[in-house]
């Protein structure tokens, strides 16, 4: 099943950070009459969870994954997935008159290697921009906080608590600074893969758009892609950049608005989040440079580590993969949120690793330590889980074993720093 022809659609997958510019990007080259961006379809991310549903399906969730698992583990799931697609993209360009379907969907990358396993032919446009930037336009357009705790200092103990109290939304939207930026950085090199930036787009869009679709195999029509044409068709979506709906041009006043709009606190986390050495690999050490003018400083890479270590720990659990993580926590018993005061009591007896403590030579140790917190983390997520079906009562629990956490957490500190 594909296209009208027969053959299999010609598929080019978009990959960038939310609030990287991907939906400006989609856009001008859709203007190419040979090409088709519909707005987010994040349909490979519902193929690679197929067969996960939300717990209160009324057939079983569990019932339905195993089910569907053993159904498609006696043939070739990929090529029922590439069937699927290859029907969905197929149609849509027909219906369009479309030749190339740009599949822009930002959290793709989570699933890079899934895409390459379904698509290994697909053309990759991979969009990067300044993470000062990226984040500036979290802050300002989701509200996303970027301030980090007063004091200088990072504990493990400090980031547990991080993710337990934040919500999804908003550690999740940190995650693609901290998980996705290095992932989409180590992308690059892929054959078949063009490399752009937002900051070259916006300042010379009609090169940059021109030199992306010879890549695609386009005829570079002579159109002015410095406007903004027609964007009627993003209004009846409900994903996308919604700012593209108030531009006539493309302009480069983005670019340099995080320097106003971050403070030096925020441009230290974001700092600490993406790490001096992925900056300055990636072409970003004039922007660097601003930031630590400004009062940043570099805290070394071993924190950013840290925080890959424990972001990645979040999103493992949150995505139902915590059995392939792995470390000494993976065997860690799973409480449920009535169990979890009596399990926080006994473990709290864990050493805090703090971000000046992180040299290199101990950094192994200090990663040993960072496992009971790990397996804390684990253990509250889970329990967090079950309090959304227990009701009030799980919550107050729950809640109040993280108090007991932290009066523990911060008398062991005292102790550390007296000592």
């Amino acid at each position: 099943m594909s296209c009208a022809s027969g053959r299999s659609p010609a598929v080019c997958f978009l990959l960038g950070l939310p609030r990287a510019g991907t939906t400006l990007l989609a856009h001008l080259l859709q203007r190419h009459p040979d090409v088709l961006a519909p707005p987010e379809p994040w349909l490979m991310l519902a193929l690679e969870a197929f067969g996960r549903v939300d717990q209160r399906h009324p057939a079983g969730p569990s019932l339905i994954e195993v089910a569907t698992s053993e159904f498609l583990g006696r043939i070739d799931r990929t090529i029922a997935i590439r069937a699927f697609a290859d029907a969905a993209y197929g149609q849509y360009l027909t219906a369009a008159g479309k030749r190339i379907i740009i599949d822009k969907t930002p959290r793709y990358w989570t699933a890079l290697e899934f895409l390459e396993r379904v698509y290994p032919e697909a053309s990759h446009i991979l969009l990067l921009r300044n993470p000062f930037a990226i984040a500036a336009s979290l802050k300002s357009t989701w509200g996303i906080p970027l301030r980090a705790e007063s004091s200088y200092s990072v504990s493990v103990s400090s980031l547990a608590d991080l993710m337990l109290r934040l919500p999804d939304v908003i550690i999740s939207s940190l995650a693609d600074l901290v998980l996705g930026f290095p992932r989409l950085a180590a992308h690059r090199t892929r054959a078949q893969t063009q490399l752009v930036r937002y900051e070259l787009v916006v300042a010379h869009p009609d090169q940059e758009i021109r030199r992306l679709l010879l890549g695609l195999g386009c005829d570079p029509a002579a159109a002015a892609y410095a406007s903004m044409g027609q964007v009627d068709y993003l209004r009846s979506s409900s994903f996308g950049d919604r700012k593209i709906l108030e531009r006539n041009a493309v302009d480069q006043s983005s670019i340099k608005t995080w320097q106003s709009q971050l403070s030096v606190e925020e441009m230290q986390t974001v700092t600490d989040l993406v790490g001096t050495k992925l900056l300055t690999e990636l072409g970003y050490e004039e922007d660097l440079l601003l930031a630590q003018q400004a009062g940043v400083v570099d805290r070394g890479p071993h924190l950013t580590e840290l925080y890959r270590q424990i972001f990645q720990t979040w999103w493992d659990l949150r995505a139902g993969k915590a059995a392939a993580s792995s470390g000494p926590y993976q065997s860690a018993q799973v409480h449920t949120a009535r169990q979890l005061p009596e399990n926080v009591r006994a473990t709290c007896d864990m050493s805090v690793v703090q971000a000046q403590d992180l040299s290199a030579p101990s950094f192994a140790e200090n990663v040993l330590l960072a496992d009971p917190m790990k397996a804390q983390l684990q253990q509250a997520l889970l329990a967090s889980e079950a309090d959304r079906a227990a009701g009030l009562d799980a919550i107050r629990t729950r809640d109040a074993a993280i108090e007991i956490l932290r009066g523990e957490v911060a008398r062991l500190e005292q102790i550390v720093n007296m000592a």
